[in-house]
């Protein structure tokens, strides 16, 4: 991963170029993002510059023998730790170890530059159970370090989303994460640093990462995804600074889900209970992928009646032809009713993600917003 692979975001990759240049490489860095930032992509690409045989001013050269083998993540002084979870090859936990999870691990980042957990336990069948950094990998940690470089300036340990590691194992590497051997350095990526020990977080320098601006959303869908750039400005404010929604979205059918949702809102209001069922039909034909974005793209028209109820039309991020909707629909409730139907919208998101019967669970949310609509 080079820092020209990730789009956007040139002051933070100004200010680790610097550190570097001034020779302030510091030990222990926390890349703090939320989900679908650059945070990993950043991290792994600083990892890459600063053990480069050739880099330039501004990034590594990307074809010197170690930045083909972290092109790959087969560096042998990158040490990589993540969440893994029990699965049906490694069914022990003890076996459950990022080491035994790399071959995985390296194809789904190959895919996944800006990944989220969710999309990492359903990658390695592990949809339903929950992932942590256990109290093992502490001990592999220790060990994997304790061992000299065998080629690079530095000895890399990254490890992705740290507030998921186990109490002991994070109590476990406090001491070398203080006072690491020479020319190691350790790389956190988190999404959530409210989950974090204070003890680990005062050990770390911090790099924030900002989430993407639509500016830099739109690049990546155009460059990357090939969409046109009415299409991309669409996904774009709907993906609100985060990256790895966005490509989902335009992977999806979120680009017709406004037409949809309208249809759906009126159903709703005539109480048309035919149509309704025939629409939960079509919405369990859906991949989940365009259920989720469906939910998404409601959340989003929440958030923007909102904003209109409240006379703040200049901070509305929609297309011209959706605020006229978006009017009459702030019309019919009040603010308390949005306020509801936004943690009925993200209920519904959270039952899915747990493999809810998508049928049952959209009848339910319809036959609520019928309610809210009878509401004088």
């Amino acid at each position: 991963m080079q820092f020209s692979d990730i789009t956007g975001l040139d002051d933070v990759k100004s200010a680790l170029l610097q550190s570097v240049r001034n020779s302030h490489i510091a030990h222990a860095q926390l890349f703090l993002g939320s989900e679908g930032s650059g945070a990993l992509a950043l991290a792994l690409a600083y990892a890459q510059y600063i053990n480069c045989q050739q880099p330039t001013a501004n990034d590594s050269c990307g074809h010197c023998s170690s930045c083909s083998k972290y092109e790959k993540l087969i560096h042998p002084d990158l040490h990589c730790i993540f969440p893994t979870t029990t699965t049906k090859k490694f069914k022990k936990s003890s076996e459950a170890i990022s080491g035994n999870y790399m071959p995985q691990w390296r194809a789904f980042i190959q895919e996944n530059h800006y990944p989220i957990l969710s999309d990492w336990a359903a990658f390695i069948g592990a949809e339903n159970k929950q992932c942590n950094i256990s109290k093992e990998e502490s001990r592999n940690i220790i060990k994997a370090l304790s061992l000299k470089s065998f080629e690079a300036n530095y000895k890399v340990m990254l490890v992705w989303l740290p507030e998921w590691m186990h109490p002991f194992a994070a109590n476990a590497i406090l001491k070398i994460l203080e006072e690491p051997p020479p020319n190691t350095v350790f790389l956190m990526v988190s999404y959530n640093s409210d989950q974090l020990l204070s003890t680990i977080i005062s050990r770390l320098q911090l790099i924030y990462v900002p989430s993407f601006n639509d500016t830099e959303i739109v690049s990546y869908l155009q460059s990357e995804m090939t969409l046109p750039a009415d299409k991309a400005q669409q996904l774009a404010f709907l993906s609100e600074g985060n990256l790895n929604k966005a490509v989902k979205l335009s992977e999806g059918s979120a680009l017709t889900h406004a037409d949809f949702f309208k249809q759906w809102m009126r159903v709703c209001f005539k109480m048309d209970f035919t149509n309704m069922l025939q629409f939960a039909e079509q919405f369990y034909s859906m991949s989940k992928e365009e259920q989720k974005s469906l939910l998404f793209y409601g959340l989003h028209i929440m958030r923007e009646t909102t904003l209109w109820k409240y006379g703040a039309q200049n901070l509305i991020r929609v297309q011209e032809d959706e605020r006229n909707f978006i009017g009459n629909f702030s019309n019919v409730f009040d603010a308390a009713q949005i306020e509801m139907l936004s943690r009925e919208f993200n209920n519904s998101l959270k039952w899915l993600e747990r493999n809810s019967n998508p049928k049952i669970l959209f009848t339910n949310l319809s036959i609520f917003i019928i309610k809210l609509f009878k509401v004088d």
